[in-house]
């Protein structure tokens, strides 16, 4: 593969030495003749045919600059053609290579020191957040390193166009005390256990059609209030049917309110269509829909029903969405049953394509994705945008306030420790985290924040700042095409909002508290080890003496 950061070099370094020309060409300063020899050419796949490019492109140049004589009294235009597309197809192989390294995991995987992380941390994180199956078996040497995103969010533009509330039966029989709590809705530290509780357990219901109802979604796609009531009820009877202490519909609520919470603080709602809005909703709200309370790996090693159904791939968000859209079969449930033909396409798409990208497997290779069309300059791809919004809000209870990460936290390793309990009764091998003896908490939260969160959230901002970038580009477009005088003002009512990052300042304070915990946990094992090594002396002094 070709380097690119190699070529880069190569290419500013060539203006320095342009005596030093490419050994296997020949080519000298003055015999523009040269460039008619296409017999040694490298091959376009080759380090050197980016050397002979550049030896090439120098000696163009100079004749140009001939002043004495004409260009193609130097070079024939024949010549230069053939010139100029050996140097093309050098350019395109190059983006090429550069395009796999970055949608390449392996090498977000690289080696590291042994001690980075904890051996169980380093195993869970590899395990859920690749799609490899065999990292466990590494040796210490060979075990990886996740890089992180050192990239900060710039300041940005926020466009705050938020549609009228429609009245409805549901908004009227909405309690005074989730009344209050939804006023709430634009803060990253939404209550939302405080909301389940006052509304009996019917959060996400209650969450769910008051952003209906905001967008307008109910009017627009000609849905029954009882039809989205209905199923709202129905999502919310899946959430609650294995009892999860984290997969539950307070965790949906969560991620609903922080999807909206994200996109609404960015000002991107006014970038997305209605379809879209209502497509990312309904993909935040099922995306865990009768989820199991057991990781995918879980169900390769019980080889179960959904995990043969699903030949291993992504079972549970297979699952979530598949269900969902047979619960849609049933007319009382049937919110997408006004839908054109055009819109159910475009809305399952969007749908199956957001919620397969809660497979924390994928998580590097999206992230690469992203990061290749920022970096790259190319049109951010809604699909893909509104996946990592998604993905984000799905993995970002460690960037909300201490008491809030911390109770997710614990109902998190509950779960995972359930988990742990029903594969010791089977026989099988501990998942990594799901030992309750023998999981260091403060550590996998510091490695979950350090590897995972804050390189995702850092990502995210970057794609919304470049998506800023074109909405700016394409309102001053268009507003320069009318009205200049006019449309003064809403650039400079643009300019003067900056993007927030509430989550910058709570990542940092809850990895301080996890790494005094850490230490704690730390001399606690090795107090207990202590303990043990002295009961196993006492023991074996015993066993002597008899």
């Amino acid at each position: 593969m070709i380097n690119v950061k190699k070529i880069r070099i190569q290419f500013i370094g060539s203006s320095r030495h342009k005596e030093k020309l490419d050994d296997n060409n020949h080519l000298s300063l003055h015999n523009y003749s040269d460039l008619s020899n296409f017999e040694t050419l490298p091959l376009v796949d080759h380090i050197d045919s980016i050397k002979c490019s550049i030896t090439r492109l120098a000696k163009i140049r100079d004749a140009l600059g001939e002043h004495n004589q004409d260009f193609f009294s130097l070079v024939t235009k024949k010549d230069l053609k053939k010139n100029v597309e050996y140097f093309l197809q050098v350019m395109e192989n190059v983006l090429l290579d550069e395009r796999k390294r970055l949608m390449s995991e392996d090498d977000v995987l690289s080696e590291v020191e042994p001690d980075a992380v904890p051996n169980e941390v380093r195993n869970w994180l590899s395990m859920t957040f690749t799609r490899s199956v065999s990292n466990m078996k590494k040796k210490a040497e060979d075990k990886p390193k996740f890089k992180s995103v050192a990239q900060a969010i710039r300041a940005g533009i926020m466009v705050d166009r938020m549609l009228r509330r429609m009245s409805s039966s549901l908004e009227s029989n909405v309690p005074a005390q989730v009344s209050k709590v939804l006023k709430t809705l634009n803060d990253w530290n939404f209550e939302v256990f405080a909301m389940n509780e006052c509304s009996e357990g019917q959060a996400l219901r209650y969450l769910g059609f008051e952003l209906m109802q905001k967008f307008n979604i109910l009017s627009k796609f000609k849905i029954q209030n009882l039809v989205m009531q209905n199923f709202l009820e129905a999502v919310e009877a899946g959430y609650s049917k294995y009892n999860n202490p984290y997969h539950n519909l307070i965790h949906a609520t969560d991620v609903l309110q922080t999807t909206y919470h994200i996109l609404n603080n960015a000002g991107l709602m006014s970038w997305l269509s209605s379809i879209e809005i209502f497509a990312t909703f309904v993909s935040a709200i099922i995306h865990d829909y009768e989820h199991t309370g057991t990781t995918n790996n879980f169900h390769m090693q019980t080889r179960s029903e959904i995990a043969l159904v699903y030949n291993d791939r992504a079972i549970l968000e297979n699952y979530h969405i598949s269900a969902t859209f047979r619960l849609m079969l049933n007319d009382s449930y049937n919110i997408i049953q006004e839908l054109t033909r055009e819109e159910y396409k475009e809305f399952r798409h969007l749908v199956i394509e957001m919620v397969l990208a809660t497979d924390m497997s994928f998580h590097f290779t999206q992230l690469k994705t992203v990061k290749n069309m920022i970096s790259l300059n190319e049109t951010i791809d809604k699909p893909k945008a509104l996946s990592l919004v998604l993905h984000c809000a799905d993995i970002s209870h460690p960037s909300k306030n201490w008491p809030l990460h911390e109770k997710w936290t614990n109902l998190l390793v509950e779960e995972f420790f359930s988990q742990g309990d029903k594969e010791k009764e089977l026989g099988l091998p501990f998942s990594p985290l799901c030992d309750r003896n023998n999981t260091p908490i403060a550590q996998s939260q510091i490695g979950f924040i350090n590897f995972i969160v804050e390189p995702s959230l850092n990502v995210m901002g970057d794609m919304i700042d470049k998506i800023f970038e074109q909405i700016l580009s394409e309102e001053q477009s268009r507003t320069s095409k009318s009205d200049i005088n006019d449309s003064s003002s809403t650039s400079e009512s643009i300019k003067k909002k900056p993007i927030e990052r509430p989550w910058a300042q709570h990542l940092t304070e809850n990895k301080a508290k996890w790494q005094i915990l850490a230490e704690e946990e730390k001399k606690k094992k090795e107090q207990e080890n202590s303990e043990q090594i002295g009961e196993n002396k006492n023991e074996d002094k015993k066993n002597g003496d008899n």
